[in-house]
């Protein structure tokens, strides 16, 4: 009693601290995405020549997230979090200073791979939420997981707001001015990357496996009448079969090429996903949310240069520097509404239920996109849309994202992690790909139109659910 007393103590101790430094490499980490949000499509525009590659620095983006989300989940599953995480913001660092390459060289193929790898850094910073669950009590799991969602905040709201400090650093250092957020990017994910690296030990995962092998070895011997010799925590028993582990004196396994590993992953979550209709909702949820949010985020800084400098032989009369102000304001509203209440959205997940904050959030996307359409012509209702759009995502991430941990076994919970970001990333990719199309046929206001059906839709079917849900608990 007196030891598993220890062991809890000591997986609180180790969660705390997991929580916390997940939280600071947040920070510095959100810096990529946050410049890279504001400023990508303008530089498509600059560097390709055409208005029709507005749409590529997010697509890109959010494939990269998309087709790295797998081969980092199967990552973590073999070696833990941390080295899916270490992993994943050292391929940011590098997409940043191809970033920075490409503005001084002027080579769009460059801003375009450069992007895939912020996006790659983009799906390490999305599973570091599940990181803050492995050990969290299920009670405390939206708490924990929202902790680190809102951690990004700082880091991804001065992203954009990096872009006028940002040219007096590109200037410094002899490079163009539009360079310069890239490099103060590039420092942050080295900071972050550092600090994964050297601070996240034990990993949560790979512990938290350990403690419950060591909790069924525990019970059966109670079962069966053997003296307790429950290890201390950390450690696995003697003979256990754990996944990522072998025991002592045994030939080591034979590691699985990652292309093999990841389909194995998809498989086993895809199977999981279908299993669960909570895990259904969940998953829906989140690449729902994922796509409008993206689709309408990715054509709202190109909608308000246009509006700013207007059309006609005088565009242009606002100064290039104000613009680029007002675009990093309007998206740092976004990204604070997306990340500042997140404590309040996990509150509401462990308070509310899952399925009742999944409805909010969607309830505030429907809004969102409302207030943004009808009020396409002011840059001040533009930016409150955008505030609501963020906040929908937030709320629909944090408890679907929580609900999907709770709908899967132990055994596939970090498949279907994987197979979750996966799908929103692809979505999000198809939200970019597609809103460059839809704002040139249908303008902003058709772009939010089809944010707010996508969104109707699976605020039903939430509904319904929860309904169904309610019943069979009642019979």
């Amino acid at each position: 009693m007196a030891r598993t007393l220890v062991m809890d103590q000591g997986a609180r101790q180790v969660q705390r601290r997991t929580v916390l430094l997940l939280s600071v490499a947040q920070v510095f980490g959100g810096l990529g995405t946050g410049s890279t949000v504001s400023i990508g499509s303008i530089l498509a525009v600059e560097l390709s020549g055409s208005s029709a590659w507005a749409g590529s620095v997010a697509t890109v983006m959010t494939l990269g997230a998309a087709a790295a989300a797998l081969p980092l989940a199967s990552l973590a599953e073999r070696r833990g979090r941390r080295a899916g995480q270490v992993a994943g913001l050292s391929a940011a660092l590098a997409g940043a200073v191809l970033m920075v390459l490409a503005v001084a060289t002027g080579l769009f193929v460059l801003l375009v791979v450069g992007s895939a790898g912020i996006g790659i850094g983009t799906a390490a910073t999305l599973q570091a939420r599940f990181a803050a669950v492995d050990l969290a009590a299920p009670e405390h799991r939206g708490r924990a997981l929202s902790t680190v969602v809102w951690a990004v905040t700082v880091g991804a709201v001065a992203g954009p707001n990096l872009i006028q400090p940002g040219t007096a650093v590109g200037t410094a250092l002899g490079l163009p001015p539009i360079a310069g957020p890239f490099v103060i990017s590039g420092a942050g994910l080295l900071i972050a990357a550092v600090l994964l690296f050297a601070g996240l030990r034990p990993d949560p995962l790979l512990l938290a496996r350990r403690l419950a092998a060591a909790n069924n070895a525990a019970t059966a011997e109670r079962g069966s009448g053997a003296p307790s010799t429950t290890p201390a925590a950390g450690t696995a028993p003697e003979g256990a079969e754990m996944e990522g582990a072998q025991p002592e004196g045994s030939p080591p396994a034979r590691t699985q090429p990652a292309a093999a590993a990841a389909r194995g992953s998809l498989d086993r979550g895809l199977r999981a996903i279908r299993s669960s209709r909570m895990a259904l909702l969940a998953v829906a949820g989140v690449v729902a949310a994922h796509a409008v949010m993206v689709g309408v985020m990715s054509m709202t800084p190109l909608h308000l240069q246009h509006l700013v400098e207007g059309p006609g032989p005088h565009a242009g009369h606002i100064a290039e520097g104000d613009v680029l102000v007002i675009i990093g304001f309007t998206i740092s509203l976004h990204i604070a509404g997306m990340f500042a209440l997140s404590p309040v959205m996990g509150w509401l997940t462990d308070r509310a239920g899952r399925i009742e904050t999944i409805m909010i959030g969607f309830a505030l996307l429907i809004a969102a996109v409302a207030v943004a359409g009808f009020g396409q012509a002011s840059t001040g209702a533009v930016a409150a849309g955008l505030v609501l759009l963020g906040m929908g995502w937030s709320a629909a991430t944090i408890s679907g994202s929580t609900l999907l941990a709770e709908s899967v076994g132990q055994d596939a919970r970090v498949a279907v992690q994987g197979v979750s970001d996966m799908l929103m990333g692809a979505a999000g990719a198809l939200g970019g790909a597609v809103s460059g199309l839809v704002l040139g046929f249908a303008g902003y206001l058709g772009l939010n139109l089809l944010g707010g059906t996508i969104g109707a839709a699976v605020l039903a079917a939430a509904v319904v659910t929860r309904t169904s849900h309610r019943r069979s608990a009642a019979a």
